[in-house]
Protein backbone atom coordinates (compact mmCIF):
# COMPACT_ATOMS: atom_id res chain seq x y z
CA UNK A 1 0.00 0.00 0.00
CA UNK A 2 3.05 2.42 0.83
CA UNK A 3 4.58 1.37 -2.61
CA UNK A 4 1.42 2.10 -4.19
CA UNK A 5 0.96 5.50 -2.96
CA UNK A 6 4.95 6.28 -3.58
CA UNK A 7 3.74 5.63 -7.39
CA UNK A 8 1.15 7.99 -7.25
CA UNK A 9 2.55 10.65 -5.73
CA UNK A 10 5.13 10.62 -8.43
CA UNK A 11 2.81 9.99 -11.17
CA UNK A 12 1.19 13.13 -9.93
CA UNK A 13 4.46 14.99 -9.53
CA UNK A 14 5.38 13.75 -12.88
CA UNK A 15 1.79 15.48 -14.72
CA UNK A 16 2.15 18.53 -12.61
CA UNK A 17 5.59 19.31 -14.20
CA UNK A 18 4.48 18.23 -17.50
CA UNK A 19 1.70 20.86 -17.04
CA UNK A 20 4.24 23.22 -15.73
CA UNK A 21 6.50 22.69 -18.58
CA UNK A 22 3.48 23.51 -21.10
CA UNK A 23 3.06 26.85 -19.75
CA UNK A 24 6.75 27.47 -19.49
CA UNK A 25 6.78 26.83 -23.33
CA UNK A 26 4.61 29.30 -24.33
CA UNK A 27 5.49 32.09 -21.96
CA UNK A 28 9.06 31.42 -23.89
CA UNK A 29 7.39 31.39 -27.31
CA UNK A 30 8.05 34.14 -29.40
CA UNK A 31 5.30 37.31 -30.01
CA UNK A 32 3.92 35.65 -33.08
CA UNK A 33 3.53 32.49 -32.08
CA UNK A 34 1.85 34.14 -28.47
CA UNK A 35 -0.30 36.36 -30.79
CA UNK A 36 -1.54 33.07 -32.55
CA UNK A 37 -2.70 31.25 -29.67
CA UNK A 38 -4.45 34.43 -28.47
CA UNK A 39 -6.36 34.67 -31.32
CA UNK A 40 -7.14 30.79 -31.55
CA UNK A 41 -8.16 31.17 -27.62
CA UNK A 42 -10.69 33.73 -28.73
CA UNK A 43 -12.28 32.13 -30.95
CA UNK A 44 -12.55 28.86 -28.83
CA UNK A 45 -14.02 31.09 -25.93
CA UNK A 46 -16.45 32.90 -28.50
CA UNK A 47 -17.48 29.79 -30.48
CA UNK A 48 -18.56 28.24 -26.79
CA UNK A 49 -20.18 31.35 -25.54
CA UNK A 50 -22.40 31.31 -29.14
CA UNK A 51 -22.99 26.95 -29.22
CA UNK A 52 -24.27 27.62 -25.40
CA UNK A 53 -26.60 30.58 -26.39
CA UNK A 54 -28.05 29.42 -29.77
CA UNK A 55 -28.94 25.52 -28.21
CA UNK A 56 -30.66 27.45 -25.40
CA UNK A 57 -32.53 30.13 -27.87
CA UNK A 58 -33.55 26.96 -30.41
CA UNK A 59 -34.71 24.70 -27.49
CA UNK A 60 -36.58 27.45 -26.08
CA UNK A 61 -38.14 28.41 -29.65
CA UNK A 62 -39.10 25.23 -30.00
CA UNK A 63 -40.86 24.46 -26.30
CA UNK A 64 -42.29 27.63 -27.20
CA UNK A 65 -43.54 27.16 -30.29
CA UNK A 66 -44.99 23.78 -29.87
CA UNK A 67 -47.02 25.07 -26.96
CA UNK A 68 -48.43 27.94 -29.15
CA UNK A 69 -49.03 25.16 -31.66
CA UNK A 70 -51.01 23.09 -29.55
CA UNK A 71 -53.19 26.48 -28.24
CA UNK A 72 -53.44 27.42 -32.07
CA UNK A 73 -55.31 24.20 -32.81
CA UNK A 74 -57.11 24.10 -29.43
CA UNK A 75 -58.86 27.79 -29.80
CA UNK A 76 -60.99 28.49 -32.72
CA UNK A 77 -61.31 32.38 -32.07
CA UNK A 78 -58.14 34.09 -33.67
CA UNK A 79 -58.00 37.17 -31.34
CA UNK A 80 -57.94 35.00 -28.39
CA UNK A 81 -55.11 33.36 -30.41
CA UNK A 82 -53.14 36.90 -30.82
CA UNK A 83 -53.51 37.61 -27.06
CA UNK A 84 -51.72 34.06 -26.39
CA UNK A 85 -49.44 35.15 -29.16
CA UNK A 86 -48.28 38.22 -27.74
CA UNK A 87 -47.10 36.53 -24.86
CA UNK A 88 -44.57 34.07 -26.87
CA UNK A 89 -42.10 36.58 -27.72
CA UNK A 90 -39.49 34.03 -28.58
CA UNK A 91 -41.84 31.51 -30.61
CA UNK A 92 -41.48 31.71 -34.65
CA UNK A 93 -44.64 30.44 -34.73
CA UNK A 94 -46.53 33.40 -32.48
CA UNK A 95 -44.41 35.89 -34.80
CA UNK A 96 -45.63 34.42 -38.20
CA UNK A 97 -49.38 34.07 -36.89
CA UNK A 98 -49.62 37.97 -35.62
CA UNK A 99 -48.01 38.86 -39.15
CA UNK A 100 -50.81 36.62 -41.16
CA UNK A 101 -53.33 37.81 -38.10
CA UNK A 102 -52.70 41.30 -39.27
CA UNK A 103 -53.05 41.29 -42.71
CA UNK A 104 -56.09 39.01 -42.28
CA UNK A 105 -58.12 41.41 -40.23
CA UNK A 106 -57.40 44.28 -43.07
CA UNK A 107 -59.28 42.05 -45.24
CA UNK A 108 -61.56 41.18 -43.04
CA UNK A 109 -62.05 43.64 -40.42
CA UNK A 110 -60.85 44.62 -37.17
CA UNK A 111 -63.26 41.74 -35.87
CA UNK A 112 -64.10 38.92 -36.79
CA UNK A 113 -67.86 39.14 -35.96
CA UNK A 114 -68.17 42.31 -37.94
CA UNK A 115 -66.44 41.12 -41.04
CA UNK A 116 -67.31 42.02 -44.09
CA UNK A 117 -68.33 39.36 -46.55
CA UNK A 118 -66.02 38.94 -49.76
CA UNK A 119 -63.25 36.79 -51.20
CA UNK A 120 -60.23 36.83 -49.28
CA UNK A 121 -56.59 37.06 -50.88
CA UNK A 122 -54.28 34.25 -50.04
CA UNK A 123 -51.44 35.64 -51.84
CA UNK A 124 -51.29 38.94 -49.97
CA UNK A 125 -51.84 36.40 -46.70
CA UNK A 126 -48.74 33.79 -47.76
CA UNK A 127 -46.62 36.87 -48.06
CA UNK A 128 -46.80 38.32 -45.06
CA UNK A 129 -46.20 35.09 -43.72
CA UNK A 130 -43.33 34.06 -45.96
CA UNK A 131 -41.97 37.51 -45.05
CA UNK A 132 -42.43 37.36 -41.01
CA UNK A 133 -40.96 33.71 -41.70
CA UNK A 134 -37.77 35.01 -43.52
CA UNK A 135 -37.15 37.44 -40.41
CA UNK A 136 -37.56 34.67 -38.43
CA UNK A 137 -35.20 32.45 -39.67
CA UNK A 138 -32.62 35.30 -40.21
CA UNK A 139 -32.82 35.61 -36.50
CA UNK A 140 -31.87 32.42 -35.90
CA UNK A 141 -29.13 32.49 -38.24
CA UNK A 142 -27.32 35.68 -36.04
CA UNK A 143 -24.21 34.96 -34.85
CA UNK A 144 -23.99 30.77 -36.72
CA UNK A 145 -21.82 32.46 -39.11
CA UNK A 146 -18.94 32.93 -36.04
CA UNK A 147 -19.62 28.97 -35.43
CA UNK A 148 -18.79 28.37 -39.24
CA UNK A 149 -15.65 30.90 -39.86
CA UNK A 150 -14.27 29.07 -36.35
CA UNK A 151 -14.13 26.26 -38.03
CA UNK A 152 -12.72 26.97 -41.56
CA UNK A 153 -10.62 29.42 -40.29
CA UNK A 154 -9.08 28.15 -37.08
CA UNK A 155 -7.21 25.22 -38.43
CA UNK A 156 -5.26 27.31 -40.78
CA UNK A 157 -4.23 30.12 -37.94
CA UNK A 158 -3.00 27.29 -36.42
CA UNK A 159 -1.06 25.96 -39.22
CA UNK A 160 0.39 29.16 -39.51
CA UNK A 161 1.82 28.81 -36.23
CA UNK A 162 2.98 25.39 -37.00
CA UNK A 163 5.11 27.01 -39.65
CA UNK A 164 6.28 29.55 -37.94
CA UNK A 165 7.74 27.30 -35.16
CA UNK A 166 8.90 25.14 -37.14
CA UNK A 167 11.15 28.19 -38.90
CA UNK A 168 12.13 29.29 -35.94
CA UNK A 169 13.30 25.91 -34.81
CA UNK A 170 15.19 26.25 -38.54
CA UNK A 171 16.48 29.45 -37.38
CA UNK A 172 17.51 28.42 -34.21
CA UNK A 173 19.33 25.29 -35.85
CA UNK A 174 20.79 27.63 -38.20
CA UNK A 175 22.57 30.48 -35.73
CA UNK A 176 23.89 27.55 -32.99
CA UNK A 177 25.36 25.33 -35.66
CA UNK A 178 23.50 22.30 -34.05
CA UNK A 179 21.27 20.46 -34.97
CA UNK A 180 20.34 18.09 -31.87
CA UNK A 181 17.15 17.75 -30.11
CA UNK A 182 17.29 20.65 -27.19
CA UNK A 183 17.97 23.24 -30.29
CA UNK A 184 15.06 22.47 -31.90
CA UNK A 185 12.72 21.47 -29.18
CA UNK A 186 11.58 24.84 -28.43
CA UNK A 187 10.54 25.54 -31.98
CA UNK A 188 8.62 22.06 -32.10
CA UNK A 189 7.00 22.54 -29.44
CA UNK A 190 5.59 25.38 -30.05
CA UNK A 191 4.56 24.32 -34.03
CA UNK A 192 2.78 21.65 -31.84
CA UNK A 193 0.51 23.53 -29.32
CA UNK A 194 -0.66 26.25 -32.45
CA UNK A 195 -1.82 22.77 -33.97
CA UNK A 196 -3.44 21.48 -31.06
CA UNK A 197 -4.95 24.79 -29.94
CA UNK A 198 -6.69 25.16 -34.02
CA UNK A 199 -8.03 22.19 -33.79
CA UNK A 200 -9.19 22.28 -29.99
CA UNK A 201 -10.91 25.30 -31.67
CA UNK A 202 -11.87 24.01 -34.69
CA UNK A 203 -13.67 20.63 -34.17
CA UNK A 204 -16.13 21.54 -31.62
CA UNK A 205 -17.11 24.32 -33.82
CA UNK A 206 -18.01 22.01 -37.02
CA UNK A 207 -19.97 19.43 -34.70
CA UNK A 208 -21.99 21.97 -33.39
CA UNK A 209 -22.64 23.68 -36.26
CA UNK A 210 -23.66 21.16 -37.99
CA UNK A 211 -26.04 20.33 -35.09
CA UNK A 212 -27.41 23.77 -34.82
CA UNK A 213 -28.03 23.84 -39.08
CA UNK A 214 -30.17 20.54 -38.35
CA UNK A 215 -31.92 22.12 -35.35
CA UNK A 216 -32.79 25.58 -37.49
CA UNK A 217 -33.91 22.94 -40.78
CA UNK A 218 -36.56 21.71 -38.42
CA UNK A 219 -37.25 25.15 -36.99
CA UNK A 220 -38.05 25.93 -41.26
CA UNK A 221 -40.00 22.93 -41.47
CA UNK A 222 -42.42 23.47 -38.94
CA UNK A 223 -42.77 27.38 -39.72
CA UNK A 224 -43.18 25.68 -43.27
CA UNK A 225 -45.94 23.59 -42.08
CA UNK A 226 -47.84 26.22 -39.95
CA UNK A 227 -48.14 28.85 -42.90
CA UNK A 228 -49.90 25.99 -44.73
CA UNK A 229 -52.34 25.36 -41.69
CA UNK A 230 -53.23 29.20 -41.75
CA UNK A 231 -53.70 29.58 -45.69
CA UNK A 232 -56.12 26.75 -44.82
CA UNK A 233 -58.19 28.16 -42.14
CA UNK A 234 -57.96 32.22 -44.07
CA UNK A 235 -59.43 30.02 -47.49
CA UNK A 236 -62.26 28.17 -44.60
CA UNK A 237 -62.91 32.00 -43.53
CA UNK A 238 -63.49 33.37 -46.71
Amino acid sequence: MKELMILLNAASAAGAQRSLDYIKIISESSLVVKIVLLVLLFFSVMSWAIIIFKILEYSNARKNSESFLQTFRRKKNFSEILKYATRKRNSPLAEIFRQGYKELSLQLGAKESDRPPGEINTKNIERALIRASNTEISRFERLNGFIATTAAVTPFIGLFGTVWGIMQAFHDIGVSMNANLATVAPGIAEALIATALGLFAAIPAVIFYNYLINRLKSQVGTMEDFINEFLNISERLG
